[in-house]
């Protein structure tokens, strides 16, 4: 024990002579939670993650730092003090750091993933549904709680879709999206020939996955979310427009014993409007809202690390 803590201690250090945040998205700095949390017993593990959290946290000056910080004041509509928004800070990075040690933790052992998720009833109709290729739709996801557990457990019980991932991925984020397609998923960068694919599967049948709550600046459009206009985006409505199929949007939470639960919206149709720019915002915003409330549910169980609006970063108390 005391020199797996050793150990910790030597890493922070270098991560303070080095960029903190340049570590955390490096693939060292991944491959490095990757081997803790997958050999460290649980006890031990969830104290290193802690450790690490606490670490991060207290570094205000890191763009992601501030970015949690925007993105939760945002949130609370303004009613945080600054004091309890340093708090929230400190929850989010904590909550999220348990979420990837018990990933990391539970890659290699199904039984144990499976066993830590409870799944909404109407999950057994959308994996049905993936499986038979008869119900096109788009299935949103937003980054709550432990999200990439969830794409695992679905992937296991049988889940089948074509992920598109967030364009031209980093290093790190390729690695990532390697872990994810060798537990069989199928992840595609978007890309407009990517979103030309998934309209021609939609309309076969087949269902396609993605995510709506991380910046892209690149976006035309600025639907509100949370009261305000956000560069998020919005190819998950252009996708159902054309194909002419539904958008179900889906979020984990987790429980106080640390298990998880996984929630299915009710199927959105989207509204056809003469006006294109209406049309995408009007039904991106639809969405938007039940995404909100998935997140009001646990604030800090948002793990979401970029500006969703930038603007507000130097109107922080």
């Amino acid at each position: 024990m005391v020199d797996v803590f050793s150990s910790i201690l030597d890493i922070t250090q270098e991560m303070d002579k080095l960029s903190m945040q340049g570590f955390i998205n490096s693939r060292i700095g991944l491959g490095a939670a990757f081997a803790f949390g997958r050999y460290c017993p649980p006890p031990i593990g969830y104290c290193l993650a802690q450790i690490f959290a606490a670490r991060i946290a207290a570094r205000q000056d890191l763009p992601m730092v501030r970015a949690v910080r925007a993105n939760q004041w945002v949130v609370s509509q303004g009613s945080l003090t600054s004091q309890q928004l340093d708090q929230r800070v400190r929850d989010t990075f904590k909550h999220t750091s348990h979420c990837l040690f018990d990933l990391y933790h539970n890659l290699q052992n199904p039984t144990a993933m499976l066993s830590r998720t409870h799944w909404e009833p109407v999950f057994d109709q959308l994996i049905a549904a993936s499986q038979q290729g008869k119900s096109g739709m788009v299935i949103v996801g937003i980054h709550v709680s432990n999200f990439d557990l969830a794409m695992h457990a679905a992937t296991l019980r049988g889940m089948k879709a074509m992920v598109l991932s967030y364009p031209n991925p980093g290093k790190s984020y390729q690695w990532q999206n390697q872990i994810r397609m060798q537990a069989g998923m199928e992840i595609i960068p978007a890309s407009p020939e990517a979103v030309r694919q998934a309209i021609k599967r939609l309309q076969a049948g087949e269902v396609v996955a993605t995510g709506i709550d991380r910046p892209f600046l690149a976006s035309e459009y600025r639907p509100r979310f949370f009261g305000l206009p956000a560069a998020l985006p919005v190819a998950h409505v252009f996708m159902a427009l054309k194909a002419r199929v539904p958008v179900v949007v889906v979020a984990a939470t987790t429980r106080a014993n640390g298990d998880y639960d996984f929630h299915a919206s009710a199927p959105v149709m989207m509204q056809p409007h003469p006006d294109r720019e209406t049309e995408i915002l009007q039904n991106a915003e639809s969405v938007l809202r039940i995404a909100e409330g998935y997140i009001r549910r646990a604030p800090h169980q948002w793990a979401m690390f970029y500006p969703v609006w930038p603007e507000v970063l130097d109107e922080l108390p």
